[in-house]
């Protein structure tokens, strides 16, 4: 870590995703950042041991690894074949040495209506995921999207939702992610940060900020922290009241991001966290 680089800033693969692993891992010594979020489908592809051993030798954190979830399936070969995806997601964030999977709920099966029939499904699934995580030093860390996610995506759509399912299982086991671009426009969002850190359940926390016009498919319209309408410190601040001294993770799905060069774009990234999220405790030095 150089002595001029924010230690909580944490680098999420899909941010610069046009980087193969070795180049963002020699990005990230090369800028002194120090922390790295994961995303399974190129840590796969490069092989899970053999990314495990390059950010070890990089000296990295890996701060989570993304995604598991996707648990809404009504039919129950689909639901056995999601379980078994979930294991394997759990022993991957083990072999990477973090603590935290991030978890996508799932959306609503082809046909169905039923929101509250759904959640209960991710409960059902995390009743036996949750076990299974916590034998292996792993969190699930359940991520509230925004609504309009809902019917294809993920069918909780806010911490309190979120909390209710967590709150089910040990801390230790299911807790919550905290993403600004998906929970700013939520007026109760801060009284639920509060409940989550009272809980020990905000595992992991995310930025992103909020831009418009959101592009066809809207998937990708995360903006770059600094462009858009969320007050980053706000967001922190709150977190940070709830007792969170974790690292915290910057994910951006950004079409425009990812055509530039992904050095620059991650050096780009760091300054905005520096200038919009962080303070001197982030700074070495300082």
């Amino acid at each position: 870590m150089s002595d001029t680089g924010p230690t909580r800033f944490s680098i999420n693969q899909m941010t610069v995703k046009q980087l193969s692993l070795p180049e963002l891992t020699a990005a990230c010594r090369e800028l002194g950042i120090g922390n790295v979020g994961l995303w399974r489908e190129p840590v796969q592809a490069y092989g899970v041991e053999a990314a495990a051993k390059l950010v070890r030798d990089a000296g990295l954190t890996v701060t989570t690894l993304c995604r598991g979830g996707f648990l809404t399936a009504l039919d129950p070969g689909e639901r056995a074949r999601a379980l078994a995806d979930n294991r394997r997601a759990v022993d991957e964030a083990a072999a990477l040495g973090t603590d935290t999977l991030v978890l996508v709920s799932g959306g609503l099966p082809a046909g169905d209506k039923d929101l509250r029939a759904a959640r209960e499904r991710i409960a059902d699934a995390l009743a036996e995921l949750g076990p299974y995580a916590e034998r292996h030093g792993v969190r699930l860390a359940i991520e509230p999207l925004h609504p309009m996610y809902a019917a294809d995506r993920c069918v909780v759509s806010t911490l309190a939702q979120a909390l209710d399912l967590a709150e089910r299982f040990p801390a230790q086991q299911v807790g919550v992610t905290v993403d600004t671009y998906h929970i700013w426009w939520d007026d109760r969002a801060p009284e639920q940060i509060a409940r989550a850190g009272a809980g020990g359940r905000i595992h992991t926390f995310q930025l992103a900020d909020w831009t418009t016009p959101l592009p066809e498919g809207v998937l990708n319209g995360r903006g770059q922290i600094g462009d858009g309408a969320i007050d980053m410190r706000e967001w922190k601040g709150y977190v940070e009241a709830a007792g969170y001294t974790g690292a915290i993770e910057v994910e951006l799905f950004n079409e425009g991001l990812w055509a530039r060069d992904g050095r620059e774009v991650l050096a780009e990234t760091a300054a905005r966290f520096a200038a919009h999220a962080g303070d001197a405790a982030d700074t070495p030095g300082k």
